[in-house]
């Protein structure tokens, strides 16, 4: 498996994009929960898959593409998949608690483990897991931090743009 890495920068700080064999895999926030070491990132590389993830996420942060297309390889459980693909029915501007999401999946009662599967999601934002909030409606857990989160539901809540830059 060949496994490549381009930076970018985002009104969210830059980012890391990981591709396996020329699919995004792996998205990191500057400071991320979870990162793991620079060097499992692979070779830099700014091909592959790179300039149409590039290009999607760019529209996104410019308010113009709300739901990314791009091919992605996401390697986890069953379990963590399914409620990533749970994550990506979730539409622009909208939250899900945990709960919420766990009886879309057909689990009711499984929101501590859709919590956990949340937590684990390779690819945010693109998966947006920064949509999915505790069931008193509190901002809870993100990779990214808490302030990231606020900030993407604002930004696509329609807050001004100016409001959600760093």
């Amino acid at each position: 498996m060949r496994i490549t890495h381009t930076l970018i920068d985002s009104p969210y700080g830059p980012l890391t994009l990981v591709a396996a064999d020329g699919v995004l895999s792996r998205l990191y926030m500057e400071n991320q929960r979870h990162r793991p070491p620079q060097e499992t990132f692979g070779e830099r590389g700014d091909g592959g898959p790179f300039p149409e993830v590039i290009d999607q996420l760019q529209a996104y942060f410019a308010g113009e593409l709300t739901e990314f297309t791009m091919e992605l390889n996401l390697s986890g459980t069953p379990f963590q998949r399914r409620v990533w693909r749970g994550l990506q029915q979730i539409p622009y501007g909208e939250t899900r608690t945990y709960g919420e999401l766990a009886e879309a999946l057909g689990s009711p009662g499984a929101s501590r483990a859709v919590g956990l599967a949340n937590g684990k999601n390779p690819v945010g934002i693109i998966v947006p897991c920064h949509r999915v909030i505790g069931a008193n409606g509190s901002l809870t857990g993100y990779g990214g931090g808490l302030e990231r989160k606020q900030r993407l539901l604002a930004f696509e809540r329609g807050a001004a743009r100016e409001d959600v830059l760093f």
